[in-house]
């Protein structure tokens, strides 16, 4: 919808907006200017086929890795001038990471020691004994989505 067709107003706040975000690693441009909102109190899937970029995006949103153009917003919330505010506003809404799949195991501890306010140190300490403890040491760096059921269990009870 236009914002002309409602006078300028908008009815559904976005929870996430992104317009122009880009990422490369090196020579190849992995995120190539992507536009996305998704409006507050909707359900969105992020679907395409493997190297389009979906990890990146989701990393990029979750601040995980900062994007090396556009603008993004989480939770109101700007990525580049309010990561923590986006962190918070993200740790609220529960513990999405273990569950989507699109980030390692790993990945997923490290994202809950940063939304606890662990430094990048103790984060790292943390998580590496968690996943000791949780069995979970060998399939830290594959993505959560190739877990068995027991394992994503596992997981998520390390992250809580």
């Amino acid at each position: 919808m236009h914002s002309s067709e409602n006078g300028g107003a908008d009815p559904s706040p976005a929870a996430v907006s992104a317009v122009g975000l880009r990422k490369s690693y090196g020579d190849k441009l992995v995120l190539d200017g992507i536009d996305l909102r998704i409006p507050t109190g909707s359900v969105f899937a992020l679907l395409g086929p493997n190297g389009a970029g979906k990890t990146t995006a989701v990393k990029i949103l979750s601040t995980l890795i900062t994007a090396d153009g556009g603008q993004a917003q989480v939770g109101g919330h700007d990525l580049a001038t309010d990561p923590q505010a986006v962190r918070a506003a993200i740790g609220v809404t529960g513990q999405f990471s273990a569950v989507d799949g699109l980030i390692t195991g790993e990945e997923n501890m490290l994202l809950m020691a940063d939304l606890h306010h662990l430094s990048k140190q103790e984060g790292r300490r943390v998580a590496a004994g968690l996943l000791e403890r949780f069995d979970l040491v060998e399939a830290a760096r594959k993505p959560a989505s190739t877990y068995s059921g027991g394992m994503k269990r596992r997981l998520d009870i390390a992250m809580t």
